[in-house]
């Protein structure tokens, strides 16, 4: 079997520290790989594989601003589809625009939906259902008006999450600083009950970071540690007493939600998007509604069992799960 990965171009594959479209496709890639599927992953020049890297962009656009993003994604797509007949499958990460060379070849295209920021994208994902197989990364992602040849949950290499058995006094927000994520919330509720807070993750609005969260970043009891990765990604994880994740959108997934899971540390979330999915309410972590909810739902923690944290996400969410699936989907697409 021959597999084309088509990865985004907005950071490296994988990434350095934030990029998680890019870490998904380095993931499964990475784990195709190992089981002896021949893989070209299609990603910038700088990107990392096991298998065959082919690329013509020289950088990433969210890391290089000389890069035109327009431009280089055009070049970038036109290559793996122009190179169409020497693979089994083309499995596009990188969002609608490939879609629109789908017709072009006869190769097989798989397309994961990694979330609609709009649905002003969705005549582009309509106009090619007959052509190709979509899978949605949750089912509250699946939308209304699609087919959907499957879903498949994201899923970590769980062995690079070591187990925290007891973490600390901290709570922890992890994740892009922006109303969507409810950076602000976390913030609330941290000092709502004396708690410190640790917060990492890129700056996407800036706006926003300077008007709700600078300005209660003290160094004290809320610490800001910007974006981070490795061994410092995974210490941070593991070594907060929760996780809070009071989002304002319908998450499609918060792979942030599984990797702290991952070190034994549960999780507070708004009941939105794909949580339900995740989260065992009462056993490893609480669903809540409201501000209030998640303040009352701190003390709460001490019920919450840090190993079954973690055994949730080796029943269902490793590497090993979503490369099996995906697997089955090539196998299946292929003998039709």
């Amino acid at each position: 079997m021959r597999i084309a990965m088509l990865a985004p171009i907005s950071w490296r594959t994988p990434p350095r520290h934030y990029g998680p479209w890019e870490l998904v496709t380095s993931l499964l890639t990475e784990a195709l790989v190992a089981r002896g599927v021949d893989v070209t992953l299609f990603a910038t020049q700088d990107s990392i594989t096991a298998g065959t890297l082919a690329g013509v962009v020289p950088r990433a656009y969210s890391e290089d601003p000389t890069i035109d993003a327009k431009v280089w994604e055009a070049l970038h797509i036109a290559h793996v589809f122009e190179r169409a007949a020497e693979f089994d499958i083309i499995h596009n990460q990188a969002d609608f625009m490939p879609l629109a060379f789908s017709r072009l070849v006869d190769t097989p295209v798989v397309t994961t939906i990694h979330g609609f920021g709009s649905d002003r994208i969705l005549p582009a994902y309509r106009e090619y259902q007959d052509r190709v197989a979509y899978v949605a990364i949750s089912a509250a992602d699946r939308h209304p008006d699609l087919p959907y040849a499957a879903t498949i949950h994201h899923g970590i290499p769980i062995d690079d999450f070591p187990f925290d058995p007891t973490g600390s006094d901290d709570l922890l927000f992890f994740g892009r600083i922006h109303p969507d994520k409810g950076a602000a919330e976390a913030i609330a509720a941290a000092r709502a009950t004396g708690r410190r807070l640790i917060m990492a993750g890129i700056v996407q609005d800036e706006g926003y970071h300077e008007r709700d969260v600078a300005p209660h970043i003290d160094g004290t009891q809320a610490k800001y540690l910007g974006a981070i990765g490795g061994k410092q990604r995974t210490d941070t994880l593991g070594a907060a007493y929760a996780l809070l994740h009071l989002i304002n959108f319908d998450e499609p997934f918060g792979l942030s939600v599984v990797e702290a899971l991952a070190c034994g540390t549960p999780v507070i979330a708004t009941r939105r998007g794909s949580m339900a999915e995740i989260i065992d309410h009462g056993v490893t972590g609480f669903l809540v509604d409201s501000l209030d909810e998640a303040i009352a739902a701190i003390p709460r923690i001490a019920e919450i069992d840090r190993g079954a944290c973690r055994q949730s996400i080796a029943d269902r969410f490793t590497i090993d799960h979503m490369a099996d699936a995906y697997l089955a989907l090539y196998r299946d697409i292929l003998g039709r």
